[in-house]
């Protein structure tokens, strides 16, 4: 096979010129989440701060891109423009560019009849990677664009707007009784979910709030199936912890039962499980739930409170964001697959990026790429990614994980109906609530 379009030289270079491993912020991490934009120079050649590259042109950014004799980009350059660069222009046409930019480095470097040849190869190798590539990315729309299709909505499993169930009916403690065995297997589900998400999911974020052409309506770009999936997972756990509290008919099994999903979600914490135990919380913090006031009455909420004060949406999450920063410290120095894991909330996470993306624009006022922006954004991503690559060191119970992701679960009207039955409406405007309820229920009879 022909020789790489670059000369030899590189090969020497890049074993001298150092790679950098990891992501530094650049636009500032506090728990505000505040980051300030960057004005850029005004001149058209690519602009540097504290030896990063945080705006140019795209053609100068392409040309960064691409080794040189005395010049080989970081890792974390290539991570950042190739995944930022799609915002900008299409796959197939960087790599058209970057060959354009191969060839002509050849030519400057070597001349003779053999060069040519090398040419005309290169362009050969170029032009069946710029095909491959784009049945590939065909291929993986066309696939989403399946899954999509036969993707089934979030619904009820089981029986809908019934008559309270029996006390002797299948629930969470006749299957697992530990709330750490439980945290596990949440943890086992949520990593083999987030393994379905690559960094190009996560950027789609970006390209469904600013596709390449303007005029383009939402349907037309790359669908989002994974971070879909995923999210629906959340809800789906949140609205099975309700449902497993509020279809209980006995206040003592109700009160247990919550105190075991405080355990759980506190052993989620523990494990770096972040994302299953706000869900957890989420499900326990439904009105439905919230408003069993006889039941909550007897529960110890002294570790709830505790869960309740990491997850507090006040300051911009910042107890989480403490608590995140703290498990992916751990992360990095852990010798154990145990102590590597972190899973973020998702929703939060998407909403980072989704909040970067906004705030700071595509373009500096002089016509550059804020490529400031797009270091933070890729930053974020990676570590994702980084995170989801861990494997799972706790044993799969698939008996427990076949409840967990196929209980049935109540929709929020008959969460409503239980937890009424349970406890009975104790103002107005639950008296009201609960006689639409029944209204609705005759009428559907």
């Amino acid at each position: 096979m022909a020789e790489p379009p670059c000369n030899a030289a590189v090969k020497k270079c890049k074993e001298t010129m150092p790679q950098t491993p990891i992501f530094s912020s650049m636009l500032g991490s506090g728990c505000s989440g505040q980051v300030q934009p960057d004005s850029g120079e005004r001149s058209g050649d690519p602009v540097y701060q504290d030896g990063s590259l945080i705006s140019g042109s795209l053609e100068a950014l392409i040309e960064r891109l691409v080794p040189t004799t005395d010049y080989y980009p970081d890792r974390t350059y290539i991570f950042t423009f190739l995944l930022s660069s799609r915002v900008f222009i299409h796959p197939h046409e960087l790599l058209a560019k970057v060959g354009q930019i191969c060839l002509k480095q050849k030519q400057q470097l070597e001349i003779g009849v053999e060069t040519d040849k090398e040419n005309g190869t290169v362009k050969k190798i170029i032009g069946q990677m710029t095909q491959n590539l784009l049945m590939t990315l065909a291929a993986r729309n066309q696939y989403q664009e399946i899954r999509e299709k036969f993707r089934q909505p979030v619904t009820d499993k089981g029986t809908i707007l019934k008559t309270k169930p029996q006390s002797s009916q299948k629930d969470i403690l006749s299957v697992c009784c530990d709330p750490l065995v439980l945290a596990q297997q949440l943890t086992h589900i949520e990593l083999e979910r987030v393994s379905n998400i690559y960094p190009e999911d996560l950027m789609q974020i970006v390209s469904h709030v600013d596709s390449l052409d303007n005029h383009k309506c939402r349907g037309d770009v790359t669908k989002t199936y994974n971070l879909e999936a995923y999210d629906n997972w959340f809800n789906c756990l949140s609205m099975l912890v309700a449902t497993e509290i509020c279809k209980v008919v006995k206040k003592k099994q109700r009160t247990r039962i919550v105190e075991f999903f405080i355990d759980v979600a506190r052993e989620c914490f523990n494990i770096g499980n972040f994302n299953s135990m706000m869900a957890i919380i989420s499900g326990m913090n439904l009105s439905p739930v919230a408003r069993l006031k006889k039941t909550w009455s007897k529960v110890k909420t002294a570790k709830f409170d505790v869960l309740e004060h990491h997850m507090d949406p006040s300051s911009n999450f910042c107890n989480y964001r403490t608590a995140l920063q703290g498990a992916a410290q751990r992360s990095q120095t852990a010798h154990s697959s145990r102590e590597k894991i972190v899973i973020p909330v998702f929703n939060l996470f998407i909403k980072d990026i989704y909040f970067l993306h906004k705030i700071h624009t595509n373009h500096l006022p002089n016509g550059q790429i804020n490529f400031k922006k797009f270091w933070e954004i890729s930053r974020q991503i990676h570590d994702f990614i980084t995170w989801k690559q861990v494997e799972c060191p706790f044993e799969k119970d698939k008996k427990i994980q076949s409840y967990l992701l196929t209980a049935p679960i109540y929709s929020e009207e008959a969460l409503f109906i239980a937890s009424f039955e349970s406890e009975g409406p104790e103002n107005h405007m639950e008296k009201d609530s609960w006689k639409t309820l029944r209204t609705t229920l005759l009428n559907r009879a």
